[in-house]
């Protein structure tokens, strides 16, 4: 089973449209607000080099695919999703 933590904000676009295409193909995920937590944002950006939201981990075991933005191909390939 694959882990998906997404560090968000409440009011970008983008951060929404990924929780809502999560919820339309059940997958299950852990929200981190980094607006409400500035420890958490310096934690996304140590991650994954970015600032922006969203930041989607996805782990898989060990491994772990970074996807900055809402990057819906590659999340239908890491996910394993069929259209």
């Amino acid at each position: 089973m694959k882990n998906v933590t997404i560090y968000s904000t409440p009011t970008r676009s983008y951060c929404n449209v990924s929780k809502a295409f999560f919820k339309e193909n059940n997958i299950d995920y852990k929200e981190i607000d980094v607006a409400s937590d500035q420890a958490v944002g310096q934690e996304m950006v140590a991650k994954s080099g970015q600032m922006g939201v969203p930041v989607i981990i996805v782990e898989d075991g060990e491994k772990e695919e970074i996807v900055v933005g809402f990057d819906q191909p590659r999340l239908i390939n890491l996910l394993n999703i069929k259209n």
